[in-house]
């Protein structure tokens, strides 16, 4: 009798313990009374009523997702691995329980195929050079997606875009191609312009045959500095008649 009497308030202290729950500042609880949703309780002491009612926690703080190396297919038909980090979080706890069995598989799976999808729309060259872009287009995608089950997607990231050694010597060789394609491209540029330069010193001098010759001393000046043993130059037949434009007329007595 005694044992009786005293399993009635340790079964009791045993119930009430059972019915006390404690909800971290970034936890809810989902309650379910007899299987039908009740409603999301708040952070501090909770009583659950044993049998009656169940609560399922949900947590609210971001959670980081790695999404597995994805074999991606570009549009250009390259053959690429990809990976990616996504952060999201749970904004409605009732809708995270009960309209998606395990939303963190869900949301796992949803990352892997859309980044398969988004990707295999762009080409190599923009996958390595317009991250920002698909990383944007890829949070859009997954936010409208996981929206019906309470989700956030606050952020994706793409980690790694990595290639096989055959397409990244295909890559070298064609950035070498590239490279000495602009530099032709350059150097014709250049040779343009020393034309374009030379025709209207051309087109000076013809105007100023004096400028011509005083050139042409210019250039007999620096070829005398130079350190060579013979120096063959042509002399022009004019250059008289030249001196005697620059010096004007002059008497040779006081009989002329």
């Amino acid at each position: 009798m005694f044992w009786i009497f005293l399993g009635v308030p340790v079964a009791v202290l045993a119930l009430i313990a059972a019915s006390l729950k404690i909800l971290p500042e970034y936890e809810r609880g989902v309650v379910f009374l007899l299987g039908r949703f009740q409603r999301v309780k708040g952070p501090g002491l909770r009583i659950v009523v044993p049998i009656i009612q169940q609560m399922v926690r949900v947590d609210l703080r971001v959670r980081v997702l790695d999404v597995p190396t994805q074999d991606v297919i570009s549009r250009d038909n390259v053959s690429v691995h990809v990976n990616a980090v996504v952060y999201y979080r749970v904004m409605d706890a009732e809708k995270a329980i009960i309209q998606v069995e395990d939303f963190m598989l869900a949301t796992s799976q949803l990352a892997q195929t859309t980044l398969r999808s988004v990707l295999g729309q762009h080409e190599l060259d923009e996958m390595l050079a317009e991250r920002e872009k698909l990383n944007k287009d890829i949070r859009v995608i997954l936010d409208e997606q996981t929206d019906a089950w309470g989700i956030k997607v606050a952020n994706v990231e793409l980690k790694h875009v990595d290639l096989d050694e055959s397409m990244i010597r295909a890559i070298a060789k064609q950035a070498e191609a590239e490279r000495v394609r602009r530099a032709k491209i350059i150097d014709a540029e250049g040779e343009a312009q020393a034309a374009q330069k030379f025709l209207e010193a051309a087109q000076t001098l013809s105007r100023q045959p004096e400028a011509m010759h005083l050139r042409y001393l210019t250039t007999l000046h620096e070829i005398s500095n130079e350190k060579s043993s013979t120096i063959i130059f042509p002399f022009p037949m004019d250059i008289k008649g030249v001196f005697d434009r620059l010096t004007g007329p002059r008497g040779d007595g006081p009989g002329d």
